[in-house]
C-alpha cells in the first residue's frame, strides 16, 4: 500500500501513531542484531469494507483502520494475533495488500469453541523464517484413557528460527466466560500441559526449544490473584518491564494479555526490553473510544525484545572473559 493513497485524516493520524508508537520504547529492527516479538488481540478481526470512508451498512473495520494495525504490526518480526475470525477477508487484506511479498503467515483452523475464531502469526520472511513445527495443543487423555475436556478455543504453537536462534510461539485466547473464576481451569490446565507435556518433550525432541508463551488470557491483574497464579504456577516467568503495564484501555484497563517463558531454560537473550503499544487516542480521534476499538482493537500489542548478535558472547569465550564484563561492546549500541 502507497501512503501517497491514503486520505489526509489518516496521513494525520498515522503521524500521531508514529509518536505513540516512538513513546512505547519500542526497538527498531536491526538486522542482525535483535529479535522483536509481539502478541495482539486484533478485536473481531474478520470481515472488511474496502474503502477508506464509513459505511453505516458495511463491516466497521475499513482501510482506515487497516492501514494503523499495519503500522503497528510493520514494526515486529513475528507477532501472534488473536481474535482472526472464520471470515478471513480482513486478515488476507492485511497479508496481500499491505504486508505484501515480505511477509509470510502461519493460520489456524477455526476453533470448536467460541466464535469460531482462528489464532495466527504474521511474520517478517526478511529476518524469520519458520522451522515447520505447527499445530494445535489437544490435551491427551487421563489415566484410563477416557478423552478429557478440551480448551475452547485449542491453543497454537509455531516454531521458528531467527538468524542462528531456534524458538516456539504458543499462542492463546483463554475463554472469557460468566466470571473471572471461569477461567481458572482453563489457565491452569494450559500450565499444566504446558509444563508436563511441552516442557518434558522438549528435553528429548528439541522442537519446543526457547518456549514462549503469549496471548490474550483474560487475567485481569497481574500479581497475587488465582488466575496469574495459575498462569505462572507452571514456572513461567512474566518480564518485570510488563508487570504494571495493562494491555487495555476501557473505563476499567486490565492486564488480559501475557508474554511469558521459562526464565532458566530460555537461552535468548533478554536484556530486560519490553512494552506495549498505547495507541489509545491517537486514531480516529473523530469517534468515541469503543467505535475506534471495533476498527483497530480494544487490546494493546505487546512487545520483547531478544538479541541474536552473540559476537560479544563469542569474543568473551576466545579471551577467557565472562560475557558480562563486556557490556557496551556489542556490534550495535543499545
Amino acid at each position: 500500500m502507497d501512503y501517497s493513497d491514503y486520505p489526509a485524516t489518516a496521513a494525520e493520524d498515522i503521524i500521531r501513531l508514529r509518536r505513540r508508537i516512538a513513546s512505547s520504547q519500542i526497538p527498531r529492527k536491526i538486522y542482525d542484531h535483535n529479535l522483536i516479538i509481539g502478541s495482539w488481540n486484533i478485536r473481531t478481526f474478520g470481515n472488511i469494507y474496502k474503502e477508506w470512508t464509513e459505511n453505516p451498512n458495511s463491516p466497521k473495520r475499513n482501510m482506515r483502520g487497516m492501514a494503523y494495525i499495519f503500522e503497528i504490526i510493520k514494526r515486529f518480526d513475528v507477532i501472534a494475533i488473536q481474535e482472526v475470525r472464520s471470515n478471513t477477508t480482513a486478515f488476507r487484506y492485511l497479508q496481500n495488500e499491505f504486508l505484501g511479498d515480505d511477509w509470510g503467515v502461519i493460520l489456524s483452523d477455526t476453533t470448536a469453541g467460541s466464535n469460531s475464531e482462528r489464532l495466527a502469526y504474521i511474520y517478517d520472511k526478511r529476518r524469520i523464517k519458520p522451522t515447520g513445527l505447527a499445530g494445535e495443543i489437544v490435551i491427551p487423555p487421563n489415566e484410563d484413557g477416557n478423552p478429557q475436556e478440551q480448551f475452547d478455543r485449542t491453543p497454537y504453537i509455531g516454531g521458528f528460527q531467527a538468524k542462528e536462534e531456534h524458538f516456539s510461539l504458543l499462542t492463546a485466547h483463554i475463554k472469557y466466560g460468566d466470571s473471572a473464576s471461569d477461567r481458572v481451569p482453563e489457565i491452569q490446565s494450559l500450565s499444566d500441559y504446558i509444563v508436563d507435556e511441552l516442557y518434558e518433550r522438549s528435553k528429548s525432541s528439541g522442537e519446543e526449544k526457547n518456549l514462549i508463551v503469549l496471548g490474550d488470557f483474560n487475567i485481569d491483574t497481574r500479581g497475587d490473584n488465582p488466575l496469574f497464579n495459575a498462569f505462572v504456577s507452571s514456572g513461567l516467568y512474566v518480564p518485570d518491564a510488563l508487570l504494571n503495564l495493562k494491555t487495555t484501555f476501557n473505563s476499567d484497563p486490565k492486564h488480559y494479555d501475557q508474554i511469558a517463558w521459562f526464565r532458566d531454560d530460555l537461552d535468548l537473550l533478554y536484556r530486560g526490553r519490553a512494552g506495549v503499544i498505547d495507541f489509545a487516542g491517537s486514531v480516529y480521534q473523530d469517534l468515541s473510544m469503543n467505535s475506534m476499538s471495533f476498527r483497530v482493537s480494544d487490546h494493546f500489542p505487546l512487545w520483547v525484545e531478544f538479541i541474536i548478535d552473540r559476537s560479544v558472547e563469542k569474543i568473551g569465550k576466545k579471551l577467557g572473559i565472562n560475557a558480562d564484563n563486556l557490556a557496551g561492546f556489542s556490534a550495535i549500541s543499545d
